[in-house]
């Protein structure tokens, strides 16, 4: 049996929520079991929408400040979770939210106006070399962050996933910028995912059920968002049985950016145990033995 406190998992995620949203009960489980847990956040949310009213003069429009509150709902999040060691790219507020607009088609695209400094508009060397310091310090054997669309097409999802991917070839370049530290090789990398089976069979619950509004314009039968990934391009799936109600609490104290009351936090199939599986896209290194659906079950099977 491996040692696990040997193995360090780095995650690449592009504002404070978005960690728990997909790779919560993922991080939780590593925690609990020994495994270095590494999370960066690319910017502070600092356009997000505030849900809070009480707190709406936080938003970037009015007097602003909401990346200094997200700050502190991700350090709760992160005690809620066990992950000690959480950091923002390039330090905090060094790249700025890009903020996005909804495109018709029902995605993300990036807004008509950016603000100064934003995430979006970085230069991607400038950006990666960060990134290069946190691998070479780090040296993590897994890096996990999100496909080249980013989910769904949030210009800052994108750009971290750019530069994660680049950030990830240059810190293994043994002639790449030795003052960034000494090189290091990631043997897995891996895309977040949603299984289709898994949204579609939970679709067809909740309609079933009764239930239009989670995830509404969505059928079971019908045209899915890019969010979606076929199953046969899933590699992985994390059982987070165990870990999910941590997950949801450390997304409870995103508080301005989540309903409590919404569909996220209802429960049953539309809730809680809807989140506990988390799935996952090898695009880099071998992957390891695989349950009776094809699917890995640890992210550092094979290692």
């Amino acid at each position: 049996m491996r040692n696990m406190s040997d193995h360090r998992l780095l995650l690449v995620h592009a504002h404070p929520d978005d960690e728990c949203i997909g790779t919560g009960a993922t991080m939780a489980r590593y925690v609990d079991e020994g495994v270095g847990v590494t999370l960066v956040t690319c910017t502070a949310g600092e356009m997000g929408e505030v849900l809070v009213p009480a707190l709406s003069y936080l938003a970037f429009e009015d007097k602003g400040g909401l990346g200094e509150h997200r700050r502190g709902e991700l350090e709760e999040a992160m005690k809620v979770l066990g992950v000690t060691d959480h950091r923002f790219l390039g330090g905090f507020g060094r790249f700025h939210d890009s903020g996005m607009a909804w495109h018709e088609e029902g995605h993300a695209v990036a807004a008509e106006e950016i603000p100064d400094n934003a995430f979006w508009t970085a230069d991607l060397n400038e950006a990666a070399d960060e990134l290069v310091k946190v691998i070479r310090e780090v040296r993590p054997q897994v890096l996990v962050t999100y496909d080249q669309f980013g989910g769904y097409g949030h210009p800052d999802h994108i750009q971290a996933h750019r530069v994660a991917m680049y950030a990830a070839q240059l810190a293994a370049a043994p002639s790449y910028k030795r003052e960034l530290g000494e090189p290091h090789d990631i043997a897995k990398i891996y895309w977040t995912a949603m299984s289709e089976s898994r949204m579609r069979a939970s679709l067809r619950e909740l309609r079933e059920s009764g239930d239009t509004e989670t995830f509404k314009g969505m059928e079971p039968d019908g045209k899915l968002p890019p969010f979606v990934t076929p199953d046969e391009l899933i590699s992985a799936r994390v059982d987070g049985s165990k870990t999910v109600q941590r997950k949801m609490d450390a997304l409870a104290k995103h508080d301005t950016q989540v309903e409590t009351e919404g569909g996220f936090f209802s429960g049953a199939e539309s809730g809680h145990a809807w989140w506990a599986e988390e799935f996952y896209r090898l695009v880099r290194g071998t992957a390891g033995p695989t349950d009776a659906d094809g699917f890995e079950e640890d992210l550092f099977a094979g290692l």
